[in-house]
């Protein structure tokens, strides 16, 4: 009987030791699908708290009709190992994405601009796609530019915002805000090669219209489409601190003024078209091509500060065709210039 119970617990303690033999080799089996497959979801252990870095390579994007391009994407700022320049590019992003605090009307630095901040009309701090983000700057300048026949820095074409988009006074070139605003836009352009091209940097294309574009039916698009943000009376909506906009005014003595880029109606169109309602993306807009062309015309229309530019386009031939004051090289009026039709001028400067 003895006997008998220990061959019993000894055919236990082989069969348990067997089972866990067995279990080891699954595991042993399966480990490396398990850590390929961490190592193909690097966020499986994050919270969702957890701050999210940006990619440091062009990242891959579907649109909404299945094809897959590639876009630019910012680099990583753990890529920068020098305390003083991180503190710098990160002060150039707080400036970016909240101009007016520190500029603004009520800014604790300064008060230059006209409350309005940089990322109002370069979206996600200058890093969205087609959203008139930094991509391609800091590969592209210095460079010629026909709009004052010069050859520009980066530092001009800041201030060239700041007195025209932001409708306000320069920066001096060797400012604190100056000199982290351009070692931000330098950084976010340093995963492209000089001369390169940032891809979806800028605006995306949008197709002529037929026809002039129309103030009167872009009023009531405006009114169901972007009032509820920028209001009826295109003052925009501030935050509850009065320092700073949550909708930017689009028109009226905060506004951008007649000299911006974004006051040519080729620019406001492509940049309504593929950014607005606020949260849409270049591959899947709500607007339809006339509704974007026609907001926009409305948007222009309206009263906005005016700066004298005397010096603008000293070669009037290279004018852009949607440049809203004479002279032109062309037989073209102001208002056809402003509000097109395009083909006819574009045309004309093929010849």
């Amino acid at each position: 009987m003895k006997n008998d119970n220990y061959e019993n617990s000894l055919l236990e303690t082989i069969r348990k030791l067997l089972n866990l033999v067995f279990v080891l080799v699954i595991i042993i089996a399966l480990l490396p699908f398990v850590l390929l497959n961490l190592d193909a979801n690097g966020e499986f252990f994050e919270s969702d708290s957890t701050p999210k870095v940006a990619a440091t390579t062009p990242i891959n994007t579907e649109t909404s009709t299945g094809v897959t391009s590639i876009y630019w994407a910012p680099p990583s700022f753990e890529q920068i190992t020098d305390l003083k320049k991180l503190d710098l590019v990160f002060y150039g992003k707080e400036l970016i994405e909240h101009t007016a605090k520190f500029l603004g009307p009520k800014g604790n630095v300064s008060s230059l601009t006209n409350g309005q901040n940089c990322q109002n009309c370069h979206l996600e701090g200058g890093t969205k796609i087609f959203g008139n983000n930094y991509g391609a700057v800091a590969s592209t300048y210095p460079k010629m530019r026909a709009r004052s026949g010069t050859k520009e820095s980066i530092q001009k074409r800041v201030n060239d915002c700041f007195e025209r988009s932001l409708n306000g006074k320069p920066l001096k070139n060797n400012s604190l805000e100056m000199r982290s605003i351009v070692a931000y836009i330098q950084f976010l352009g340093s995963n492209i090669p000089k001369g390169g091209k940032a891809e979806g940097s800028g605006l995306k294309d949008l197709r002529f219209l037929e026809r002039a574009a129309d103030p009167v039916k872009g009023k009531p698009l405006y009114e169901a489409k972007c009032a509820s943000c920028h209001q009826s009376n295109g003052e925009g909506t501030r935050n509850p601190d009065g320092v700073e906009y949550s909708f930017p005014p689009l028109w009226g003595s905060h506004s951008f003024n007649d000299g911006a880029g974004l006051y040519r109606l080729t620019n406001m169109a492509r940049y309504v078209k593929y950014n607005m309602p606020f949260g849409v993306s270049h591959d899947q807009p709500s607007l339809s091509d006339e509704e974007a062309w026609d907001i926009s015309a409305y948007i222009i229309s309206m009263p906005r500060p005016h700066k004298n530019t005397p010096t603008d386009w000293p070669d009037i031939s290279k004018k852009p065709i949607d440049h809203p004051f004479g002279p032109y090289a062309d037989k073209f009026t102001e208002k056809q210039h402003k509000y097109g039709p395009f083909t006819a001028i574009k045309e004309f400067y093929k010849k």
